[in-house]
């Protein structure tokens, strides 16, 4: 595997990764409000979403660096 592609594979690990906290703390949040615990709820909802953001940015990088590879086909 040249460097190149194990980074790209890097990449979608660590977005994976975030998915897989954000998914975690959702499960948390919603157990939270359950227990009519808002404050908390709230704070794991927010720490879901900031993972989502997180993995969107390792995703965004492979969309750029696709395009800086990409011959365009006309």
């Amino acid at each position: 595997m040249t460097q190149a592609l194990e980074a790209t594979a890097r990449l979608y690990d660590d977005a994976a990764q975030e998915f897989d906290l954000a998914a975690e703390h959702c499960r948390v949040a919603s157990s939270h409000f359950r227990n009519n615990e808002i404050p908390r709820g709230t704070a794991h909802a927010w720490a879901a979403y900031g993972h989502l953001i997180a993995a969107q940015e390792h995703m965004r990088d492979q969309a750029r660096e696709h395009a800086t590879r990409s011959v365009p086909q006309l």
